[in-house]
């Protein structure tokens, strides 16, 4: 099952970072809580990856790292 990572559209161009989530879901509410504290990207995109997960999003706790 792949994961998910999201990555911000500054300039027509999107840059990734790191940040690797379970789910689809996950990723996109990430990243629109992202966009919704910065102002320079346009927008986002969400893509799939055999990277591992090491964090997650909860809307009341932001980007939480799993890594141990």
């Amino acid at each position: 099952m792949p994961n998910f990572k999201y990555g911000m559209i500054v300039e027509g161009k999107t840059s990734f970072n790191a940040v690797v989530l379970a789910t689809r879901d996950e990723a996109d509410n990430a990243a629109r809580e992202l966009m919704s504290r910065w102002f320079v990207p346009t927008g986002w995109d969400v893509v799939e990856t055999d990277d591992a997960v090491n964090y997650k999003f909860d809307w009341n706790k932001g980007l939480q790292s799993i890594r141990e």
